[in-house]
């Protein structure tokens, strides 16, 4: 009885140290789509898909609003995109465009999570 405690213990001893590995490396997603697209959507059920197992930060950027102009530039027919970052990255600046972790257009949960592990130095 005792080895299976103890066996069961130390279980729990690594479950609770990925899940706090994961919280203290949580990333940011930001999506940017515009309504009426239907690849968003899909990517929004993706996106819901990687946050029930891997929950992450997530802003999303609408394209049709007129203080995203300068995103619509450079997005607009590329959308959706996502750009994967570390939570306490700063801000998205579209200078820096290049340099971003992203997806475009149809991507799978799977996608989303290597990116998300690229960017946590997995």
């Amino acid at each position: 009885m005792v080895k299976k405690y103890h066996r069961i213990s130390c279980t729990i001893r690594l479950v609770k140290m990925f899940v706090t590995r994961r919280l203290l490396q949580a990333c940011r997603i930001t999506l940017f789509s515009r309504d009426d697209c239907g690849l968003c959507t899909q990517a929004k059920g993706v996106l819901s898909d990687v946050w029930d197992k891997r929950p992450f930060q997530y802003t999303e950027v609408n394209l049709a609003k007129p203080e995203f102009k300068h995103w619509k530039n450079l997005y607009d027919f590329d959308i959706p995109v996502i750009h994967i970052s570390k939570a306490d990255a700063p801000e998205e600046d579209v200078n820096k465009y290049g340099k971003a972790i992203k997806l475009m257009h149809r991507f799978t949960t799977e996608q989303v999570e290597a990116k998300m592990d690229q960017v946590e130095g997995i």
